[in-house]
């Protein structure tokens, strides 16, 4: 039933497409097509197939996944990772020669490196920070309405130098900002651990956003969008701070909205950033004409609910846009449970349900899940572990792959139909290359073709195992 349901959401989806006024001009005749695989039932781990596969006139009745690029849907600005800090922390202490060579591997694209193209980092301590902190903490007692003590200092010890070296290696990168919570002076707490913003500090907090995109910029660094709240319903991480839907709207109309307005900023505002199960939130946020006239769009993440309701708030509002921002892996890992699971429900189902981009949690952790804080995830899996200057690649090292790569920024996806057990999405990226990226959920292998333009390309995968297909 599950199967069925997200079947028919996807077909819902597929109405809203656009067609193309100019598709692809290929008749896909003796096109070569590369393959990149992920078979944990083989040990392949995101190897390049080394075989000759060419679209011919054949046919067969095996299932067929058939591309149309004619018909488009949203563009894609990226895939990747939530930068903490505490993994600029594990990054900044290995050598240099090391930590290089990383990031290369993790943010080129050449040869078998990731191309990693978007990263969320906190605004102010994450639960995977080594400690709590805000940009403004004062003494018991004390305010800074006008953020006359605002300071990033802290973030230049690892944050700031590790973007510095992202962006050298791939200056376009899209970053996300996202507070876990407000200064405690600002909360009705007076806690890190829930609370809620009081509305006295409304301003005052929207000058918080506006001194960090600032502070953020004088270093070099361009934030490209900003949630309000990291998962507002869920006060009880360390930090967090809960925020109702109605005071969301009212911060972003009364304060956020008019302060990055006067301020000049263009960074997106991005609602809600909590779970599919309440997309009443973001709708709600919405439904507000004069909060919406500031709003890009909604992020999610999907520790409830179901990813094909996120297709309900494009319907809604098919003029702003989706995130996908946060997913973790529960360590130690399961490559091939965990692969199916998130090539399926993420890189495939967020995609067709007209996300942006879809961001794992977390870059990197130790072999004992640090740094967090104190109340934090302590069983985080890193999409790399390190430890000192040795890395092990984890899960969410190859389901990123399989994306990251070759569907760029910029990449459009198109339409591709859902045979049984063989879930896929396939995209036109700026260069004019199709990419399509296909899971067999199946309990054995699977042969299905390619159809594009008439001509089909004969595919097999085993059972659990990823596939990335580029012509």
């Amino acid at each position: 039933m599950k199967e069925i349901v997200f079947t028919v959401f996807i077909l819902l989806a597929a109405c809203n497409g656009n067609h193309d006024p100019n598709p692809d001009p290929d008749d896909g005749t003796g096109l070569m097509v590369e393959a990149w695989i992920t078979s944990p039932v083989k040990g392949i781990l995101f190897e390049k197939y080394d075989g000759e596969l060419e679209f011919r006139t054949s046919s067969n009745t095996d299932p067929t996944i058939v591309v149309d690029t004619a018909v488009t849907y949203q563009t894609m600005d990226g895939f990747g990772n939530c930068l903490t800090g505490g993994s600029a922390i594990l990054l900044n202490n290995m050598s240099q020669a090391d930590r290089s060579g990383l990031l290369n591997e993790l943010f080129r694209t050449d040869g078998n490196n990731l191309g990693l193209s978007y990263l969320r980092v906190s605004i102010g301590a994450s639960d995977l920070s080594d400690r709590v902190f805000s940009y403004d903490d004062l003494a018991a007692g004390e305010t800074d309405p006008d953020m006359e003590q605002f300071s990033i200092d802290m973030e230049k010890e690892d944050l700031i130098p590790v973007l510095k070296e992202i962006l050298a290696i791939n200056p376009s990168i899209k970053i996300l900002g996202s507070p876990w919570s407000a200064p405690v002076w600002m909360k009705t707490n007076n806690s890190s651990i829930g609370g809620s913003l009081k509305t006295e500090w409304f301003n005052a907090y929207a000058k918080y956003f506006v001194k960090y995109i600032q502070a953020m910029e004088a270093e070099g660094i361009i934030i490209d969008a900003i949630t309000i709240q990291n998962e507002p319903l869920h006060p009880g991480n360390n930090p967090s701070m809960y925020m109702t839907a109605a005071d969301q709207a009212l911060f972003i109309k009364q304060s956020l909205g008019p302060a990055f307005a006067a301020a000049g900023i263009t960074t997106k505002i991005i609602v809600y950033d909590h779970n599919a199960d309440r997309t009443d939130y973001p709708l709600s946020v919405l439904n507000d004409p004069d909060a919406r006239k500031y709003v890009d769009g909604s992020a999610f993440h999907l520790y409830g609910g179901t990813i094909d309701a996120l297709t309900t708030v494009h319907e809604a509002y098919p003029d702003k846009n989706l995130y996908f921002t946060e997913q973790w892996v529960g360590g130690p890992g399961n490559l091939a449970e965990d692969l199916k699971w998130h090539v399926e429900t993420l890189i495939i189902g967020a995609s067709r349900n007209w996300c942006r981009n879809v961001i794992e949690w977390n870059f990197a952790s130790d072999p004992n899940y640090d740094p967090h804080t104190d109340g934090g995830c302590d069983r985080c899996l890193g999409t790399v572990t390190i430890n000192g200057n040795a890395v092990t690649r984890n899960p969410a090292y190859y389901i990123l792959a399989h994306a990251a790569k070759f569907v760029r920024p910029g990449s459009v996806r198109v339409s591709t139909n859902m045979p049984g057990n063989i879930p896929n999405v396939a995209f036109r990226t700026p260069d004019g290359k199709k990419v399509l990226i296909v899971i067999n959920t199946a309990p054995a292998k699977k042969n299905f073709n390619v159809k594009f333009r008439g001509n089909t390309v004969q595919l097999s995968l085993e059972s659990g195992a990823a596939g990335t297909y580029i012509w």
